[in-house]
């Protein structure tokens, strides 16, 4: 199994708005590709929140042919999406895991 990892920093001022976005509208988008299982969402803890808060959703594909596949076909366009709607307003980073 190959997990999506995207860690997102959201300025305080902007986290309602783009929590709600994350599970209504992103959310199922990723999942709608048809390349992921399941998802999972988590908060980080003992995190400096002074700028606001930090969080992690977890992506589950059953191959990395199947993460390769969302990579080249859907990655920019959903990312570009939250750039459009929140600007700025957050810092994100993805990594790519194996489950072993």
């Amino acid at each position: 199994m190959i997990i999506y990892n995207v860690t997102t920093k959201v300025a305080t001022d902007t986290y309602s708005r783009w929590f709600q976005w994350l599970k209504e509208e992103h959310i199922p988008a990723m999942l709608a590709t048809g390349l992921f299982r399941d998802y999972r969402i988590s908060r980080l803890l003992e995190q400096d929140d002074e700028e606001g808060p930090t969080y992690v959703v977890q992506y589950f594909a059953d191959s990395l042919e199947d993460y390769n596949s969302f990579a080249e076909r859907h990655q920019q366009a959903l990312r570009q999406r939250g750039y459009d709607l929140f600007g700025d307003r957050f810092i994100a980073f993805n990594t790519i895991m194996e489950v072993v």
